[in-house]
């Protein structure tokens, strides 16, 4: 067993599955304006500054969770991803010209932030959030 406390220090990737993965890549595109890291059939990649955000067709899935099962999207929110920003209600206003539906905020919570949240075409849900 390892005793490096840094090996958890940095997430290289995350994954997610996608049925459209045009829409999900033109979503990305537009939304976080970020150029495509790396394109192929089944896959495009976004650099989040250190780390990677592959979205992945959901015919691939299995190859890499097999013998766990990819949910349906219909199933519901199991993760949400939040980006630091200065300035929440400005990023709001950028969202929405840049056609984004916020599921909720800004709002001011009661552990010391301020948040909105919006869900990509995958039904996963990013935040945007400063400290009060």
């Amino acid at each position: 067993m390892t005793t490096d406390p840094t090996w958890t220090d940095h997430i290289f990737a995350i994954t997610l599955f996608a049925e459209d993965l045009p829409a999900a890549r033109a979503f990305y595109q537009r939304v976080f304006g970020l150029p495509v890291h790396f394109e192929g059939e089944t896959s495009a990649v976004f650099r989040f500054g250190g780390t990677l955000i592959n979205i992945l067709a959901i015919g691939q899935a299995d190859e890499l969770i097999t013998p766990a099962r990819a949910a349906d999207p219909g199933a519901g929110v199991r993760a949400v991803y939040t980006l630091q920003v200065d300035d929440v209600d400005a990023w709001c206003a950028e969202l929405s010209a840049r056609g984004v539906t916020l599921l909720n905020g800004p709002m001011d919570r009661p552990w010391g932030i301020r948040t909105a949240s919006f869900q990509d075409p995958m039904g996963t849900v990013w935040e945007i959030a400063r400290d009060l």
